[in-house]
């Protein structure tokens, strides 16, 4: 397939699934304005439920960087880290990305605008904020949605799944990108 066809694919995708969700509506007679407002009020009721949630992350992550504890954690691990062939730049991001992917995404534009795109650490930080999710925020605004009161091991399975992110990317890097 050539690149113009590809891309006038890739245009028109979207229009034609909606077009065939309002065909499929159409078909199985279901009033789709009505079922539309509907679901625009319930992700609003639920947008609304899920603000304080929201609020509290970002809280969170503000004071933890502003007290200086995230420059303090990243001061005490950057010896380890180093030995792992983690640049200690990176390490901040490594600390924010559980907590925020907004938050991760300006420390990645930040190492990317300090140390370039294509560098080592630049590369490096863009394969980590790809590579693993906001886990806290996830937990925050996920389990509010549903009503679950009690994480029990998400929390660890999920920072687990972080960090076997986090070391995929750092092996992945140094095999592609040796510095």
């Amino acid at each position: 397939m050539s690149w113009h066809a590809l891309s006038a694919a890739s245009q028109w995708a979207i229009p034609f699934f909606l077009l065939a969700i309002f065909l499929s509506a159409l078909v199985r007679r279901v009033p789709v304005y009505a079922a539309f407002v509907e679901g625009a009020q319930e992700g609003f009721a639920l947008a609304i439920r899920l603000v304080p949630y929201v609020v509290g992350i970002y809280v969170a992550i503000g004071i933890f960087r502003a007290s200086g504890a995230m420059q303090l954690m990243a001061d005490i691990l950057a010896p380890v880290i180093s030995r792992l062939g983690i640049p200690a730049e990176v390490l901040p991001l490594m600390i924010v990305r559980p907590l925020s992917g907004p938050a991760a995404l300006g420390l990645t534009a930040e190492l990317m605008e300090r140390f370039g795109p294509d560098s080592f650490i630049g590369r490096l930080a863009c394969t980590l904020d790809g590579s693993t999710d906001t886990t806290f925020y996830v937990l925050a605004v996920y389990f509010a949605s549903v009503g679950v009161k009690k994480a029990r091991y998400s929390v660890a399975v999920g920072l687990l799944a972080d960090l076997a992110g986090f070391a995929g990317a750092v092996f992945i890097t140094h095999q592609v990108f040796n510095p």
